[in-house]
């Protein structure tokens, strides 16, 4: 009998991550004499280990199909970082315990850095626990930083939806400027890598007065102020970038208000405000200032197109790699060329993957620090072109909310 399948997401969800879940259980329906039903989990890992099962077989083609225009994550996800088989056996012991009893010898897990790190963890299941499961880690991250893959789905349509609100504000702002506000400072994600940013810093293309802070350049706040005065004398008005994760020549982040996440990441949030106070105090300039936030990762409405389809083709190669019999292993993106833009898919061993972060090149930040090269511009515009709009009703994007039903449970409770 063929085995079952698990699949879950975790991590921050994106625009396009249901499309990567389309992705594998369309492919997984596709060859039913070598995967049996594909199981999600409710809340990502938690799902696994708390034995909380979506039978994804209870959904119609079309619901499944509906998944690819739906932003957010349809099952459910988490931030919850499995400890190391060493430190924690005890959780890796009910994994089995959980596959067993639900006969599943596929693990699909969609996610990050983090993610990336749990999927090469279960991988190593089959040797350490003497387990067979194959476990491939379906790239996925807004902050387009793993390693070996060309971009991470999910970036794509932030960097659209972030381009498009810088320039749509800037426009606004430019407008009002002569009497009214001077500066707009938006605040985007981006922890340690300004990829985000640097999708903002595309309006210079279109006459934009920006500057823009990358975490890859320390903020020296004499030479930003001194930066956007000579926008400001020069236009008449300036628009500012921020990363979440700009900090000072320390080590702080601007935006760090003293708590941490599940991962144990610094808890961000508030750099805008911070540089948009500076603003006024130093240079007396009236702004105001947004928080891109949620907004910016569940924009399905304007999500690229490139995005959509290598998110589903990230999906579709999972399963294709486990059936090829590969095992700890995450499919890439390929960039074959910019112009024309062509891409392949590829795949690349998890232990090269996990807890390994891309950063932006140097030589894609302008000498000055505050806007980005020509380089980078040939790295970006590919990955925002062309629109896939989901289906309108009333107005609204008609987007699917599965049944999401659950599969019996066989063994004990367990408390995570």
């Amino acid at each position: 009998m063929p085995k079952n399948a698990f699949y879950a997401q975790s991590g921050g969800v994106t625009a396009v991550i249901n499309a990567s879940a389309c992705g594998v259980i369309e492919t997984a329906r596709q060859h039913p004499d070598k995967i049996g039903k594909v199981f999600a989990g409710r809340n990502g890992i938690i799902g696994a280990l708390t034995e909380d099962l979506i039978d994804t077989s209870q959904e119609s083609d079309e619901a499944i199909a509906a998944l690819r225009y739906t932003p957010s994550g349809a099952f459910g996800s988490c931030r919850y970082k499995l400890k190391s088989l060493e430190a924690n056996k005890r959780e890796y012991e009910r994994l089995i315990e959980v596959f067993r009893a639900h006969d599943i010898g596929y693990f699909f897990y969609n996610g990050g850095g983090d993610s990336a790190d749990t999927c090469y963890k279960v991988s190593q299941l089959s040797e350490a626990m003497g387990y067979p499961i194959q476990a491939i880690h379906v790239p996925k991250t807004v902050d387009n930083d793993l390693p070996i893959t060309d971009c991470c789905p999910g970036f794509g349509s932030v960097a659209k939806y972030i381009a498009v609100s810088t320039l749509e504000a800037s426009f606004d702002v430019r407008s009002m400027a002569k009497t009214s506000t001077k500066v707009f400072v938006i605040e985007v994600m981006g922890r340690h890598a300004g990829w985000i940013a640097a999708a903002g810093a595309l309006v210079a293309d279109y006459g934009i007065p920006v500057v823009t802070l990358f975490p890859e350049i320390e903020f020296d706040e004499e030479r930003f102020l001194a930066k956007v005065k000579q926008m400001y004398d020069q236009y008449g008005y300036c628009t500012v970038v921020v990363s979440e994760g700009c900090k000072y020549p320390d080590g702080r982040f601007i935006a760090e208000q003293g708590t941490r996440d599940a991962f144990g990441h610094a808890q961000l949030g508030g750099a805008a405000p911070v540089i948009a106070n500076m603003l006024k105090e130093r240079l007396g300039l009236k702004y105001h200032w947004a928080v891109a936030d949620y907004l910016q990762r569940a924009a399905r409405h304007i999500a690229s197109r490139t995005d959509v389809e290598q998110a589903y083709a990230m999906g579709k190669a999972a399963v294709e790699l486990a059936l090829a019999g590969h095992n700890s292993v995450m499919p890439t993106v390929v960039r074959k060329s910019s112009k024309p833009y062509v891409w392949e898919v590829g795949h690349a061993p998890l232990a090269q993957v996990a807890n390994v972060e891309k950063f932006m090149p140097r030589e894609y930040i302008s000498e000055d620090g505050y806007g980005i090269t020509d380089a980078c511009r040939d790295y970006l515009y590919p990955l925002i072109q062309g629109e896939d709009y989901p289906p309108y009703e009333n107005g609204l994007p008609r987007y699917v909310t599965l049944k999401n039903a659950p599969v019996p449970k066989k063994l004990p409770e367990f408390s995570l």
